[in-house]
């Protein structure tokens, strides 16, 4: 059920210029975004794949249903359809935080003053599908995760990701990245 690399490039490249939702982006100059803005922040390597790669479960949503891009009224589960076709060629280094990035926000919005107000209109109607603010308890639970705080980077990475004008690395830069990073899991 794993992609490989070359199947996640098609993927993005066939798919990725659909519309990232309701925002001024397509999905892939968002991953582009996001991948670019860890980078410069010299995140991980596998930090900077899993910001390149946290959205792509919504591309294989509108693969899987033969759509030119997600549903985006419904929550789709995007952060969880997406580790089994990454489970076997990427470390829980790049999984987690993808898995909770949309936990992440939830967080963010419960724990830190004035960050919902800083979300696009397409993020505050997501997190109401994706259950709105964590409750003080969520939060601590979240909090106390292996990669939470990974995944809190990745959140602010893919807020920013949103610029309607932007020019930077497309994704053939990330593509040695890609498979240094699954290199380095296969050999583990």
């Amino acid at each position: 059920m794993s992609l490989s690399l070359s199947d996640i490039s098609t993927l993005l490249l066939r798919r990725g210029s659909a519309q990232y939702g309701d925002e001024a982006v397509s999905q892939l100059q968002h991953a582009l975004q996001s991948a670019a803005l860890a980078e410069q922040a010299n995140e991980s390597p596998e930090t900077v794949v899993a910001a390149l790669l946290h959205d792509l479960g919504h591309l294989i949503v509108a693969e899987r249903d033969g759509v030119d891009e997600a549903d985006s009224h419904r929550d789709e589960l995007h952060q969880y359809i997406v580790l089994p076709f990454l489970r076997g060629l990427f470390p829980e280094s790049v999984l987690a935080p993808i898995r909770l990035h949309v936990d992440a926000k939830r967080f963010l919005c419960a724990m830190e003053a004035g960050y919902a107000e800083t979300l696009s209109p397409a993020s505050v109607a997501s997190l109401a599908l994706q259950g709105g603010p964590f409750s003080p308890e969520e939060a601590a639970q979240f909090a106390a995760l292996p990669h939470a705080a990974t995944a809190l980077r990745l959140r602010r990475y893919d807020d920013q990701a949103k610029v309607s004008d932007w020019h930077g690395p497309d994704l053939a830069h990330f593509e040695p990245l890609m498979a240094m990073v699954a290199a380095k899991h296969a050999e583990s």
